[in-house]
């Protein structure tokens, strides 16, 4: 399944339109990597979508073509989210 459907179905994204122009800036990683939206997502992948200030890094359990709202979370396990305030000092 390609990352921008992956992203809609487990509702990591609102929509998939969203989740194709998130890939195609670079804000979306598989296993540390940049991805394109025709990524194929596998079992195992770790996924990091950066939203802004908050990137959330999900870890990849199961894939199904479509569910339910209240059955989205059960394709994917959350490893880490962060929220970035203010400015970074390098």
């Amino acid at each position: 399944m390609r990352i921008d459907k992956f992203l809609k179905v487990s509702r990591l994204v609102k929509r998939r339109t969203v989740a194709k122009e998130m890939a195609d800036q670079g804000r979306i990683k598989v296993n540390g990597r940049v991805v394109k939206s025709s990524y194929d997502v596998k079992i195992d992948d770790i996924i990091e979508v950066g939203y802004g200030a908050k990137t959330i890094k999900a870890k990849v359990l199961n894939i199904r073509e479509t569910t339910k709202k209240a059955e989205a979370s059960e394709l994917y396990e959350l490893a880490k989210c962060i929220f970035f305030y203010g400015k970074l000092n390098k």
